[in-house]
């Protein structure tokens, strides 16, 4: 069972539906409140949310926030060595009011493997 970290807002039924062919596995999906106090350093926020995820396999549906969804990444891949996969959402084309979808898996590891070839 492929455990996913979501960082945004919950997944519908719809989404969960989406997610099982592509990850050919069952999923728990965990959402985990995020609340960035500008204040304080946000590396040390991310490593405090991130505990167990150095053993199980993993997904991540990042926050919105995009030095949020940096940080945390970096702090997940020391913490296990490698990139996780990323849950891409995107709004359905002219669904109103807007509703999201499941779009994709990205298997960051393979993409930065991918790339370091093209250096």
């Amino acid at each position: 069972m492929i455990l996913i970290l979501n960082f945004s807002p919950p997944f519908t039924a719809t989404q969960r539906e989406q997610l099982a062919p592509q990850l050919g596995m069952e999923a728990e999906i965990r959402t985990v409140p995020v609340q960035i106090d500008n204040e304080y350093s946000l590396a040390e926020q991310v490593a405090m949310i991130a505990e167990e995820w150095q053993t199980r396999p993993l997904a991540v549906n990042p926050p919105g926030y995009a030095p949020a969804a940096v940080a945390l990444l970096a702090e997940i891949h020391g913490r296990t060595g490698h990139f996780r996969t990323l849950v891409r959402i995107r709004p359905v084309v002219d669904s109103t009011p807007t509703v999201y979808e499941v779009a994709e898996l990205l298997n960051l590891q393979s993409i930065r493997d991918e790339a370091r070839l093209r250096r």
